[in-house]
């Protein structure tokens, strides 16, 4: 039996971090060692997962395992979709050019601002009164 050749790609979105790890075969994919579509149980974060494969035309090109931790649900789903497509781009430099045109290779910057001290958040202040 010959052993599985892996890409990785590591991807991000607020506090989320996702490692993808991906093999040519028949399109298994699994999240934490769950069902993608049982881990991820909204429709939206569902087609944000497949979006990289869709646009590339690969859902059963590559199985699929990922590792993700930190964040929310749909942080969690975005964070797996820019691993994903950085791990299909370093496989096969055909798909980056599309990939990089449908937005999936660029890092979504966003993150929380933090708290200021004396404020109630990060912009909100408490109420101010004259009297």
């Amino acid at each position: 039996m010959a052993k599985k050749t892996y890409v990785w790609g590591t991807g991000r979105r607020k506090s989320a971090v996702a490692r993808v790890r991906i093999a040519p075969g028949e399109g298994v994919m699994m999240v934490n060692q769950k069902k993608w579509d049982d881990y991820f149980t909204s429709r939206a974060q569902q087609l944000a997962v497949r979006q990289p494969l869709v646009s590339t035309e690969a859902e059963t090109r590559y199985d699929i395992f990922v590792k993700v931790e930190g964040g929310g649900p749909q942080g969690q789903a975005d964070a797996v979709r820019h691993g994903l497509a950085r791990a299909m781009a370093k496989d096969d430099e055909v798909n980056e050019q599309a990939l990089r045109s449908a937005g999936f290779m660029t890092r979504n910057p966003r993150e929380k601002e933090r708290k200021k001290p004396g404020q109630r958040g990060a912009r909100a202040r408490y109420q101010f009164s004259k009297r």
